[in-house]
């Protein structure tokens, strides 16, 4: 590459601005160059900006600047454009909301507020599918079709009817669609239910869909829900109507009715059940049973997925319905340590709300029931509201379960049932039922294809008689239920929370229908002799408390019926002399020697019945001499009494 000219006289290492004496030698010099410029001659450096347009004259009167008024009446007028442009019936929705302030007020007459139904709903004729989505129109229409007539209710409803579909995935249309619902005749609602025919299983996988489903289920006949529910089992009750009866509730009676597919039938239901479980949708009551069902046919493997998936906070929403807690009972029953762990960690925080519902209490007393690290069972949640559940009706019952577990006094045959539920692909004792139950579920031997399906699916538990994972077919926990029961009570300091607040409160606790159970037990020792003799003083102290307030005379102007002679608390003083010696002698001594005459009518007369009537022959040495007389002269009425007077 050849070098590059350099011109030797003109060689520059930095620009420099020259005088005008140099300009001149320099153009001397080398005369092909044209001169340079002085800086007097220089022209001035034009700016890249580009030129501004010819100035406009300025007014100079200043625009005053808007209030805080004006201005948000200006941003209102926007705002007003805009949603007109927006919405089609903006007008419409305007003048419904005036009147719907009218009409919902408390103290409007009726033929008032019937004036004002009648012209929104003339207003909205026609326009109601259109208008049921939006939240102000929505609002209106509930308060229309709570107040208006009959026939004007009917008319709505038949608008409606082609829409419902569309209005029950819309957020505020649901509502609208749920007070039709309530207010619906039997025939409408069975019409609705038809309109939900193949529809069921996509509301369910829907946020709001899914509960219109739920109050449609809540409101339907046995028949109805059956018909919801079977389309949710097969695609073939799905698309046949007719081919369940009412008597065939059970899934199992379906299958075997119709010789089904068991795996068809079980990989359709999963494949309802995942999504649902998936977007968390657990709080409805249908849901719960197709699940109660599921658990019933379904093999092992595909039980244990769904348990595990339950096994979570997710497990709080669904214990408030029967079949929910049903559910929430065999979670406890079959999850393993970490799945327990997990339900009861969802659980905290709402166990004292827990204890209080009617089923959610059952799951609480399965927990304390089975559950082995007792360390986990939230005791400390339940003693700051103890009184309070002693005197509750549901509140009672995990504490009486530590007390005298499964007792058909405190529990239902039904709840019983309920607590002892199981899973027959998952108990290892129910394994040749299961066997059996197999073998009766098998399609006909001319449809091959099904009966392997069947065998298949069902069978598939018993290929091993030794199952992989323990935790699935212990259904309780492997330690001693009475040294479960002493740690729960004794250890973590309940029991003598109990006594304590038994003692305080004797007088409202045994003259309570519920709380005088608590106390009974508590008085006795407990089932076993638990609280013995760890707390033999205490339970002294309340047997004295009792008889104090047994000794105490009667008072005309009292309020409150004497303990021995109102209806609970002569009931359960009656128990606790049959039942408890120690007891009888104290409240012997203390309270009814030397007064057993005047106690010897009325309902007070069942207690002093009991004491002849102890098993324990030192009562009855204690109180014969006394009492002899009052027989004799026929003042006391009792049949084994007599027939003590006769030996």
């Amino acid at each position: 590459m050849p070098p590059k000219k350099q011109n030797d006289g003109n060689t520059k290492k930095r620009k420099r601005i020259p005088s005008a004496g140099s300009n001149a030698q320099a153009s001397h010099e080398s005369p092909s160059k044209a001169p340079k410029l002085s800086s007097a001659t220089k022209k001035p450096f034009k700016s890249l900006k580009p030129r501004k347009p010819d100035a406009v004259p300025k007014d100079n009167t200043k625009k005053a600047p808007l209030s805080g008024r004006e201005r948000r009446l200006h941003a209102k007028e926007l705002a007003e454009a805009r949603k007109k442009k927006r919405k089609r019936h903006y007008n419409l929705e305007q003048e419904l909301a005036h009147l719907w302030e009218k009409m919902r007020r408390h103290e409007i007459a009726k033929e008032d507020r019937a004036k004002l139904v009648t012209e929104a709903l003339q207003k909205m004729k026609g326009k109601i599918p259109e208008i049921a989505g939006s939240h102000i129109s929505s609002r209106v229409l509930q308060t229309c079709v709570k107040h208006c007539s009959q026939a004007e209710r009917d008319a709505v409803f038949e608008e409606l009817r082609p829409h419902f579909l569309s209005l029950a995935y819309n957020a505020y249309s649901v509502h609208l669609v749920k007070k039709m619902l309530d207010n619906a005749s039997k025939k409408q609602l069975a019409g609705f239910i038809s309109t939900l025919r193949g529809h069921v299983a996509p509301l369910l996988r829907h946020m709001v869909g899914s509960v219109v489903v739920e109050h449609a289920y809540e409101l339907s006949n046995a028949a109805q829900k059956q018909e919801l529910l079977s389309e949710l089992y097969s695609t073939e009750l799905q698309l046949f109507k007719d081919l369940v009866s009412l008597k065939e509730s059970r899934l199992l009676d379906v299958i075997s009715k119709l010789g089904l597919q068991i795996g068809s039938v079980i990989r359709h239901m999963t494949s309802v059940i995942q999504p649902i479980l998936e977007k968390g949708i657990v709080d409805h009551s249908i849901i719960h049973r197709v699940l109660l069902e599921y658990f019933s046919v379904a093999d092992q493997s595909s039980v244990t997925d769904i348990l595990q998936q339950l096994s979570s906070p997710l497990l709080v929403r669904m214990i408030g319905t029967k079949d929910g807690a049903k559910i929430g009972i065999l979670c406890a029953k079959y999850g393993n340590a970490k799945e327990r762990k997990k339900i009861l960690k969802g659980l905290k925080g709402h166990i004292a709300k827990t204890a209080f519902h009617q089923y959610g209490c059952l799951v609480l007393v399965c927990i304390l029931s089975i559950v082995d690290d007792t360390n986990l069972v939230i005791i400390r949640e339940l003693q700051p509201t103890l009184r309070e559940l002693i005197l509750d009706k549901n509140g009672r019952r995990p504490i009486l379960q530590l007390l005298h577990p499964n007792c058909s006094r405190y529990f239902s045959p039904d709840e019983l049932t309920s607590l002892n539920s199981s899973i027959l692909s998952l108990s290892l004792k129910d394994q040749s039922e299961t066997s059996s139950q197999t073998e009766a579920l098998e399609v006909s031997p001319n449809d091959e294809k099904s009966k392997e399906d069947t065998e298949m699916a069902v069978d598939e538990p018993s290929k091993d008689d030794t199952p992989k994972d323990d935790s699935y077919v212990a259904e309780g926990g492997k330690k001693d239920p009475f040294v479960r029961r002493q740690e729960l009570l004794i250890k973590s300091g309940l029991a003598e929370s109990l006594l304590d607040i038994c003692i305080e409160n004797v007088g409202e606790l045994i003259r309570s229908n519920f709380g005088r159970e608590v106390l009974y037990e508590v008085a006795t020792g407990g089932s076993d002799g638990i609280l013995h003799p760890t707390l033999d003083d205490k339970i002294t102290s309340l047997h004295e408390a009792v008889a104090s307030l047994s000794a105490m005379p009667k008072s005309d102007d009292s309020e409150e019926d004497h303990v021995l002679e109102n209806f609970h608390s002569s009931r359960t003083i009656r128990k606790l002399v049959l039942d408890c010696p120690n007891f009888a002698s104290t409240l012997w001594q203390k309270a009814i020697k030397g007064k057993s005459e005047s106690w010897a009518q009325g309902h007070s007369c069942k207690v002093i019945s009991a004491f002849l009537e102890s098993p324990d022959s030192k009562v009855q040495k204690l109180v014969k001499k006394e009492l002899q007389p009052l027989i004799d002269s026929g003042i006391l009425k009792n049949q084994k009494a007599r027939e003590l007077s006769t030996k």
